[in-house]
């Protein structure tokens, strides 16, 4: 059974940094396209960033320079270091992992860990 089990959320001030880990089921990861999005109150969920197994990475603008998105194979986790944070980066931050690369694909998702940036 594939699990993704996000660590690292929690509440921060403006300008504070926190890192998010993800820790996935060593089935799947070295062939998956990591990911780590995020669903703020009444917002859809959105991209932050995505890491593909070359290492080849894509950020969503708002967070294009303030996040850095990594993976460690070795270690079967991702990590997101979230620098400069602030209010509007509030948010549900979920880990997602996807590969084509099996008949069928497969799309999954963490439980989600909550990142609140407030004074």
């Amino acid at each position: 059974q594939v699990q993704l089990v996000e660590s690292g959320g929690g509440l921060v001030q403006p300008g504070g940094s926190l890192r998010l880990s993800c820790a996935a089921s060593r089935s799947i990861f070295r062939i998956s396209t990591m990911g780590w999005y995020r669903q703020a109150p009444g917002k859809e969920r959105e991209l932050v960033a995505t890491i593909t197994s070359g290492a080849s990475t894509v950020y969503a603008d708002s967070v294009k320079g303030r996040f850095t998105i990594s993976r460690d194979n070795a270690k079967i986790t991702v990590y997101l270091q979230m620098n400069s944070l602030k209010p509007e980066d509030t948010a549900v931050y979920y880990c997602n992992a996807w590969s084509d690369l099996v008949p069928g694909g497969y799309n999954y998702w963490g439980q989600g860990t909550q990142v609140t940036v407030s004074s």
